[in-house]
């Protein structure tokens, strides 16, 4: 007479009627929103790169980046994560991190290498395409230890955006290099090669999700500093933010190396206790079976 209520059976039921009759519910959409408005930045970014709009071009990129990392957040909020969304944010950090930072930079110095500069674009791009294959591929994964998490393998495609623009930063902040075009031309091969590198680097999934409330207000005023000093002191900021990037490498890799050898030791000691139970039960037994044999 009374039967069990099931929120979730009928959300599910609610959900399939909806989808049935050809609507979409407007939660759904606003990843896909917040996606679009950082191609849109992207694109922008790649506008203000060919019209020499050096700090625009920056912001947008930058913008877009910030997107990037809301959009997947929001749609895990709001339960709306889809296929059709994973594919569209691929899509959308190609153009705006492989394809754009490497036009502006190209447009900025490597222009004058003629040729040479523009292969260090495509190197860069390549290598953007295959480091997004890389990391859609290893999310079908659920066999890694919850450890890995809070590590990407190699760096990942918006803070190697962030990171190549790193030399128009340091013009912007009046350090006029020597030589500069071959110093980029290196760079950025090596910001490429970082990319699809297996260099462990954190990623900070794990770092954050639940604090306790006395830091609650330090974070906030934390963040509202940050923000106003990307937006009073961008060049600055990016600038103290990629060179730490940078300087974090080798200390995340060394982590990652610690943690890989504390799981196989963790893994090699249970082994061995696993292998040495069945000996000292054999042996005890073969040891009662004596005693009962004895006359």
């Amino acid at each position: 007479m009374f039967p069990p209520f099931d929120p979730e059976r009928d959300e599910r039921r609610r959900r399939q009627l909806v989808f049935a009759r050809g609507q979409v519910p407007v939660r759904v959409l606003i990843p896909n929103i917040f996606t679009l408005v950082g191609l849109c930045a992207g694109l922008t970014a790649i506008r203000m790169g060919i019209e020499s709009r050096w700090d625009l071009a920056v912001a947008a990129l930058v913008f877009a980046a910030f997107l990037d990392g809301v959009d997947g957040r929001v749609a895990r909020l709001l339960k709306a994560s889809s296929r059709f969304g994973a594919e569209l944010d691929s899509l959308a950090d190609f153009v705006n991190f492989g394809v754009a930072p490497a036009i502006i930079m190209f447009n900025w110095a490597l222009e004058d290498l003629h040729s040479l500069g523009w292969i260090a674009v495509l190197v860069f791009a390549v290598c953007s395409a295959l480091r997004l294959a890389r990391f859609n591929v290893s999310l079908d994964r659920t066999d890694l230890p919850a450890w890995k998490s809070n590590y990407f393998v190699g760096v990942p495609a918006p803070a190697g955006a962030i990171l190549l623009l790193l030399p128009i930063y340091a013009q912007d902040l009046g350090l006029h290099l020597p030589r500069l075009t071959p110093l980029v031309f290196f760079y950025t091969l090596g910001i490429a090669l970082l990319m699809v590198s297996n260099v462990p680097t954190f990623s900070g999934k794990l770092i954050g999700q639940k604090i306790a409330r006395e830091y609650v207000p330090p974070v906030f005023v934390a963040a509202a500093l940050f923000m106003a000093l990307l937006l009073t002191y961008p060049s600055l900021t990016l600038a103290v933010g990629s060179l730490t990037y940078l300087a974090l490498i080798p200390v995340s890799a060394y982590r990652y190396l610690a943690e890989e050898r504390k799981t196989a030791q963790a893994a090699k000691a249970k082994n061995g206790k696993g292998r040495e139970e069945p000996i000292q039960e054999q042996a005890r037994a073969t040891e009662e079976m004596s005693i009962r044999t004895k006359p």
